[in-house]
């Protein structure tokens, strides 16, 4: 824990908050959590024995200490509970999906901006290790123009389960999901595409939302598809990207995820966080030089989920943007919302439309 910094509230502890939020922030210095805001007091108190747990939101924006709030609550409460932080002077976190629709995020980027708070989104997987792999790759020309990429995010779910995420309720299902963060990654790399086509399907039995999603981003000569399934047992590449100078085929999940889920923390005491071993690197298969380069292995860069933290809490010291600027996250709802009316009127959207 670190003894010294802008003190910070975690609102929710389920899913989000405690694999993702709470291990990066109690390691990064210069920010300080020592609310959280749950019902469930000992859950937490087993994990973040120095931290006060407060049973409601208004205690913790009641709290003049607190500078900053990160929100990490069910989709449909993002935008009141950001809305309500920023009244109150917070700088303000929010768990991906920004918001449910582009109306909110524009509202809350407006109060952001008149308030002169921070307002950021946890767009996560941009450290993720295959990920920034694959920025240094593009940048060093590896790939030559890109002509097509396909980033897939499968999964073996064939029972559907009674909670919020797969309820028939207003963002839930796995486009908001899964696809906010594919669609972060695609316009990180390659910007906002000239146009949009999008298949969704709730295709599991007793399925109330979209549990699949195929979608297709067009920049003229490169062509993004995006993918992602609860009905994968055997789960393809995550990453393939092709260009006229050589392809990169990426096999795996990042091991973050599943390494927090092991019960592992992020930081001084764990020098091997976010690596990979080397039969996940990824293959690159290119023209060099005049030389054929056949199936190399990449060794994947680490992933950094802490880095998010990192450059929010020098953010907030007045020493750069925010890692995730909420006009970015903004378009990814955007986007989110032209792929849902592209598959109900089943046609390709121009995105200057």
């Amino acid at each position: 824990m670190v003894d010294a910094g802008k003190k910070a509230a975690l609102v929710g502890y389920g899913f989000a908050g405690r694999i993702f939020h709470a291990p990066s922030l109690v390691v990064t210095p210069g920010l300080r959590l020592t609310k959280v805001v749950s019902s469930d007091r000992a859950k937490v108190l087993a994990d973040l024995p120095q931290v006060e747990v407060v049973p409601t939101f208004d205690e913790a924006l009641a709290d003049p200490e607190i500078e900053l709030v990160v929100i990490a609550t069910p989709n449909q409460s993002h935008f009141p509970l950001a809305q309500a932080a920023l009244h109150a002077g917070k700088h303000v976190v929010v768990d991906k999906p920004f918001t449910i629709t582009s109306r909110e995020a524009a509202e809350l980027i407006r109060l952001a901006t008149e308030k002169e708070r921070v307002l950021s989104v946890y767009q996560s997987r941009r450290w993720d290790g295959d990920f920034l792999t694959i920025k240094a790759l593009l940048a060093a020309g590896l790939l030559g123009d890109i002509y097509s990429c396909e980033i897939r995010y499968d999964r073996f779910r064939p029972d559907v389960k009674v909670r919020w995420r797969e309820q028939d309720l207003p963002g839930s299902g796995i486009l908001y999901d899964l696809g906010a963060h594919l669609i972060d990654q695609a316009v990180q790399l390659f910007g906002l595409p000239k146009a949009l086509t999008a298949d969704l399907r709730n295709q599991r039995p007793g399925a109330q939302t979209t549990d699949y999603f195929h979608l297709l981003l067009d920049y003229g000569t490169l062509q993004v598809i995006l993918h992602s399934s609860c009905l994968v047992k055997e789960p393809g590449p995550h990453f393939q990207i092709h260009g006229n100078g050589g392809s990169f085929v990426k096999f795996g999940m990042d091991p973050q995820e599943a390494a927090l889920l092991r019960g592992e923390r992020p930081g001084p005491a764990n020098p091997n966080w976010g690596k990979e071993t080397a039969e996940w690197y990824g293959e690159l298969t290119a023209t060099t030089s005049g030389l054929e380069v056949s199936k190399a292995r990449i060794e994947t860069l680490p992933g950094d989920y802490p880095g998010f933290y990192r450059q929010l809490g020098a953010c907030l010291d007045g020493n750069g943007p925010a890692p995730v600027q909420a006009t970015e996250a903004a378009k990814n709802i955007e986007l989110i919302e032209k792929a849902i009316q592209c598959s109900r009127e089943r046609r390709t959207i121009l995105l200057d439309e």
